[in-house]
């Protein structure tokens, strides 16, 4: 059988499934059985498949038709030009975080701090376009740092990278110019709305901390100004309907300059605030 042939064979299982972009979604497999990057598959579609990557492809082909991620299938995702390693242990990075990204390193940084980091992904992703930084990823779960380590070695961070279990920032020491969190914002009456994708294979902890959603802001607006540095920037990722009362929050600690960016589709996404500087802080 030759690739093509196993391409042909696969779309239309992925499509009765529910899959959307099934065509998308099996070009990745595909590759991945294949060993060889996605975008040079079409040059080795007439090749023929070998027992081995054609039983490769069949399992996560079946993975895939009960709706697991292609992430965490192939254990991998691109965020920010550079591959993540991705398990069920970790929220799957989204595009849109990307935005949080490319404000942080708007700005020269030192020593930033990611709350809730999961893979790692943002805090690897900026230390990685600002070599004269440090940083500290924070996370609840175990398994999740675990990753999030592995992700900093595959990357050569792990001198400048460090990680630290802790519910937001309450085992959190130092102070930081830069403080990032992508956190859990979906309201409990949200989720069962979402997409089996998510509901079914990513820890809910990531997606939502119960109630309507505000848990986790509420907490680090009221814990992270105390760890910024006067000028220190805070960027938080929301959800599309939460920009003003987030805002509202960060205002009530004492942040300024308190504004909102929008994602590829015109959605409110990041929220950012700076702790004032001390002189602005006088009299």
């Amino acid at each position: 059988m030759t690739a093509q042939d196993a391409l042909r064979l696969a779309i239309p299982r992925l499509t009765a499934a529910g899959i959307d972009n099934a065509p998308r979604d099996a070009r990745l497999l595909l590759a991945h059985a294949m060993g060889i990057a996605a975008d040079r598959l079409t040059l080795h579609l007439p090749d023929a498949l070998t027992d081995t990557a054609q039983a490769a492809f069949e399992a996560a082909i079946a993975a895939r038709i009960t709706h697991q991620p292609v992430a965490q299938i192939t254990g991998q995702r691109q965020f920010w030009g550079r591959n993540v390693k991705v398990t069920q242990d970790t929220l799957d990075p989204r595009p849109e975080t990307e935005i949080l990204v490319a404000e942080a390193l708007s700005r020269p940084f030192v020593n930033m701090l990611d709350l809730g980091t999961g893979t790692g992904c943002i805090l690897l992703s900026c230390l990685a376009d600002m070599p004269m930084a440090r940083g500290v990823g924070s996370d609840l779960s175990a398994a999740a740092l675990a990753v999030a380590q592995e992700n900093a070695s595959r990357l050569h961070l792990s001198t400048r990278a460090r990680f630290v279990q802790s519910d937001w920032l309450k085992a959190i020491q130092g102070r930081f110019d830069l403080i990032t969190s992508n956190p859990p914002y979906i309201a409990a009456t949200e989720m069962p709305h979402l997409s089996p994708d998510v509901l079914q294979w990513e820890p809910h902890a990531a997606l939502t901390p119960g109630g309507d959603g505000l848990d986790a802001y509420r907490a680090i607006a009221a814990q992270a100004p105390a760890r910024l540095l006067a000028g220190g920037r805070l960027l938080l990722e929301i959800g599309p309907t939460q920009a003003g009362v987030v805002s509202q929050m960060l205002a009530a600690q004492g942040l300024a300059n308190i504004r909102t960016l929008q994602d590829f589709d015109g959605r409110d996404r990041v929220v950012c605030g700076e702790k004032p500087q001390e002189g602005d802080m006088c009299g």
